[in-house]
C-alpha cells in the first residue's frame, strides 16, 4: 500500500510541479489561457488507465495486476488533482456539475461526488443517461456512508426513470445490503441482497458480462446467505448456498461451484450438524457427477474437495494437543488446554514458504490489535532439512528458524516439531495453513493459502470469535 501511495503522490506532485515550473511550456497569460472544461478534465482522468495500457501494449510491456493497481492509484490522484484544478479556476455551471461529480467519484471523494451529482440532479437534467448514472453513484455513495435508507430512496427513484441498467441495480442493491449488514439490520438487508443476487444472475447469459458477472454474483449470493444466516434462518441460508452451487453448475464455473459447496459444509458444521456435513461431503462425488456436465470441470472441483477432507474432519472438534515438539521459543511450551478463554491462531508455516512470509505483516498487526482482547498466535513449523534446501542437521536449521523470527520481528511464540504429525492432524499439509480455535478450544476455522481475500477471511474470523463469550 505504501508503494502505491508513493507512486500516486509522485504523479500528483509531478503534475503540479510541471504546471508551476515553466520548464516545458511558458505559463499562459490570463488573456491567452485556455481554461479546460470539467468534461475535458474528467475525460483526461477517466481515460488514463486505457491510454497507459495502450502505451504498454505498443512497447510490448507485460500488463500485470500489480501494474494495473499502480495505474488505478495514479488515476485516482489525477482525478483529485483535476477536480481541485477546476474548482480553483471556475464557478461550476449546470453543465459542469455532472463531470465535476464524476471526477470526485474517480478520486473516491464521496462527499464531493455526492454534493456535485445531487446538485446536478436538482436542476432537472435533460440527458437521461447521465442522470441515471448520477443517481446510481449517489445511491452507492450514501450506502458507503452508512445511510442505507437514503440510498434505497435513490434506488427507487432510479427505477422510475430510463434507461434502467441491471448492472447499476445490482451494484446499488449490493451496497445497500452491505450497509444494513454493517448496522446489523439483517431483515432490512435481506431484500436488497436478494435483489442484487437475482439481478446479477439474470445477466449471466451476456458473454460481455460473464467474468465480472460471476464475481459479482458470488459476492451477491454470499450476501443473501449471510443475511439469512445472521437472521438465524438456517433453512433459507442453506437453500441460498444450494442455489449458488446449482447456478455455478449451469454456468460451468468450477471455482464458484466449489466455493458454494465448501461454504455449505462449513455452515452445517458451524451450526452443530457435522454428521450431515460429512454425509454431504461423502456424497460429493455423486453430486458432482449429477450437477456438472463438463468432465474437466468435474475433475477440477473433485480435486479441490479432496484436499479439504482432513480440514473438514477437524472443524468443530476440540483442538488436539501438539505432539513431537522439539523446541518452543522464546518462552516455555504452552498446552493448548491452558489457553481456553482465548481465541488462538495456529499458523503452520516454513522458512522456505514465500506465501508464509507474505502473511507475516498481517500476523504481527493482528497480534498488536487483538492481543488485549484475548488473542494469541502460535507459529508452528518443523524440521525440513535437505529436501527443502535447508541445513542437514537440526541445530543449524533451528538457528535459521530463530534468525528468521528475529529478522521479521515476530512478536509471538514459535514451536518447532520433529515431524509432520501435527500438520496431518490439523489438515495443514499445504502452507501456510491458518487454524483458529474459539474460546472453548474448539477448531472453528481452517484455511490454506495467502491472498488479500484469504487474509480478510482470517481477520473476519478472528473478530467474530472474539465477540463470542
Amino acid at each position: 500500500m505504501k508503494f502505491v501511495f508513493s507512486i500516486s503522490l509522485v504523479l500528483l506532485l509531478s503534475v503540479i510541479a510541471g504546471a508551476q515550473s515553466g520548464r516545458t511550456t511558458p505559463s499562459p497569460t490570463p488573456e491567452t489561457a485556455i481554461t479546460p472544461t470539467a468534461k475535458e478534465l474528467y475525460e483526461e482522468a477517466s481515460s488514463y488507465v486505457r491510454v497507459k495500457a495502450d502505451e504498454y501494449a505498443k512497447k510490448n510491456v507485460p500488463f500485470s495486476s500489480d501494474r494495473l493497481e499502480v495505474l488505478l492509484a495514479q488515476q485516482k490522484a489525477l482525478a483529485a488533482h483535476n477536480a481541485l484544478r477546476f474548482a480553483k479556476i471556475n464557478a461550476p455551471e449546470k453543465g459542469d456539475l455532472y463531470y465535476l461529480g464524476m471526477l470526485h467519484w474517480l478520486a473516491q471523494n464521496f462527499d464531493g461526488a455526492r454534493a456535485s451529482l445531487t446538485s446536478y440532479l436538482a436542476d432537472s437534467p435533460e440527458d437521461a443517461v447521465k442522470a441515471q448514472t448520477a443517481r446510481s453513484i449517489v445511491s452507492v455513495v450514501l450506502a458507503k456512508q452508512a445511510k442505507p435508507e437514503e440510498a434505497a430512496k435513490i434506488l427507487d427513484e432510479y427505477k422510475k426513470h430510463e434507461p434502467v441498467k441491471p448492472t447499476d441495480v445490482a451494484r446499488m442493491s449490493a451496497e445497500i445490503a452491505k450497509a444494513f449488514q454493517t448496522a446489523k439490520e439483517f431483515e432490512k438487508m435481506t431484500p436488497f441482497a436478494v435483489a442484487a443476487y437475482e439481478t446479477s444472475k439474470s445477466m449471466l447469459d451476456d458473454p460481455s458480462y460473464r467474468q465480472r458477472g460471476l464475481d459479482e454474483l458470488l459476492d451477491a449470493g454470499m450476501l443473501v446467505f449471510e443475511a439469512y444466516r445472521d437472521s438465524k434462518d438456517t433453512a433459507a441460508a442453506e437453500k441460498a448456498l444450494d442455489d449458488m452451487r446449482l447456478t455455478a453448475a449451469k454456468a460451468n464455473a468450477a471455482g464458484f461451484y466449489y466455493y458454494a459447496g465448501d461454504q455449505k459444509i462449513k455452515y452445517l458444521i458451524d451450526t452443530g450438524r457435522k454428521p450431515e456435513a460429512m454425509k454431504f461431503y461423502d456424497d460429493i462425488d455423486a453430486t458432482i457427477n449429477r450437477e456438472l456436465k463438463v468432465v474437466s470441470i468435474r475433475e477440477d472441483v473433485r480435486r479441490r474437495f479432496k484436499v479439504r477432507r482432513d480440514q473438514y474432519k477437524i472443524l468443530g472438534e476440540k483442538a488436539p494437543e501438539f505432539v513431537g515438539l522439539d523446541v518452543w521459543f522464546p518462552g516455555r511450551q504452552v498446552p493448548l488446554a491452558s489457553l481456553k478463554g482465548k481465541v488462538v491462531l495456529l499458523d503452520f508455516w516454513a522458512v522456505w514458504c514465500v506465501p508464509c512470509i507474505e502473511a507475516m505483516p498481517d500476523l504481527k498487526e493482528w497480534h498488536e490489535l487483538f492481543g488485549k482482547d484475548g488473542f494469541e498466535i502460535i507459529g508452528i513449523t518443523r524440521y525440513y532439512g535437505e529436501p527443502e534446501g535447508l541445513p542437514a542437521n537440526k541445530k543449524d536449521e533451528l538457528a535459521l528458524i530463530k534468525a528468521f523470527r528475529e529478522k521479521y520481528k515476530a512478536p509471538y511464540d514459535f514451536a518447532v516439531a520433529l515431524d509432520q504429525r501435527n500438520q496431518l492432524t490439523y489438515g495443514a499439509t499445504r502452507l501456510p495453513t491458518a487454524v483458529i480455535l474459539d474460546r472453548k478450544g474448539v477448531v472453528r476455522f481452517v484455511e490454506s493459502g495467502t491472498s488479500p481475500q484469504r487474509l480478510a477471511q482470517i481477520e473476519a474470523a478472528i473478530k467474530k470469535l472474539l465477540e463470542e463469550k
